[in-house]
């Protein structure tokens, strides 16, 4: 076993393909994939299970990646400490819901440990792609929210996909309206005085259901409903339609502005905000940092 073979285990996974880690590796597909078969065939067991539609990590892969990046971490500041080496691009990986506060979290922590090479990845994506990420080690942290409606399916697929939730905090619903809408005066909210505005939400693709949702009363129908696909589309809805969309609350003036305001919603239902990781997957220097980020934003806003 060599270490370039664990970078090349390591660079699949991030890719999800056999074919783009050997393009990005710039060698052959081949070679890739003869070197990942000799790794296997050492360690005796499966990384990757290989199926018509691709490549997915087997639970005994998940469990070798983990430990391959604590070597090549560990690998990287021997090389940093005794060597004037060129040292092997960081690599970290976020897959999220919507939130500001993810975004403001990873900002700080590229300024604080990007070094003159890396490679960072934030997806700002579907529910179910999240869990399908973190399951199959293209991000190392997810960040999703649960509640009463659907906790009981969300749970369901991390326990069998070997996932653990850690809770970030806890929300009252709000909705996130333009400060100019006539109901941004108001104290609170009811879903009758939202009855005449449109209502946004973040469209779900292939896995569409209610309990994929970003927003919760994801079963409620609207007279009037948006959707997009990404978070600038929805804030600029928000104010050229003055649309609503229903969320936590916690709103980020730093990258948002002031043009839109969080106003509480007058419904009895809690948010929980965390963040999933893979149970066979030690957290790397970046993730434990990323979780710290995460907190010390949320205290602030």
């Amino acid at each position: 076993m060599t270490l370039q073979q664990l970078k090349y285990a390591i660079e699949i996974a991030a890719r999800g393909s056999i074919n783009e880690a050997a393009k990005r590796l710039f060698i052959t597909q081949p070679s890739l994939s003869n070197a990942i078969k000799e790794l296997e065939a050492e360690l005796n067991i499966t990384i990757f299970e290989r199926t018509n539609k691709g490549i997915s990590i087997s639970v005994e892969g998940a469990e070798f990646l983990g430990y391959a990046r604590q070597v090549l971490e560990q690998t990287e500041l021997l090389e940093n400490r005794y060597l004037d080496a060129k040292p092997f691009p960081q690599h970290f990986s976020v897959s999220t819901q919507h939130y500001a506060f993810s975004v403001n979290a990873f900002v700080n922590l590229m300024k604080k440990y990007a070094l003159e090479e890396y490679e960072f990845t934030l997806r700002e994506t579907k529910t179910y792609e999240i869990l399908d990420d973190v399951k199959n080690l293209r991000s190392e942290i997810g960040i999703l929210y649960l509640n009463e409606f659907n906790s009981k399916v969300i749970n369901k697929l991390m326990k069998e996909n070997n996932l653990g939730f850690t809770e970030l905090f806890k929300a009252a619903p709000h909705v996130f309206i333009s400060a100019k809408n006539p109901l941004a005066k108001q104290e609170r909210v009811t879903l009758e005085d939202l009855d005449s505005y449109p209502c946004l939400s973040f469209e779900q693709g292939e896995y569409n259901s209610f309990h994929f949702s970003e927003e919760i009363l994801s079963t409620l129908s609207h007279k009037k409903s948006i959707r997009v696909s990404d978070r600038a589309t929805l804030f600029n809805l928000l104010i050229g339609l003055n649309g609503y969309t229903i969320s936590t609350g916690v709103l980020s003036s730093d990258l948002n502005g002031n043009n839109i305001i969080a106003v509480p919603l007058d419904i009895n239902e809690t948010i929980t905000v965390g963040w999933i990781s893979h149970k066979n997957v030690t957290p790397s220097r970046l993730a434990t940092a990323y979780v710290q980020e995460l907190d010390k934003v949320i205290k602030k806003v």
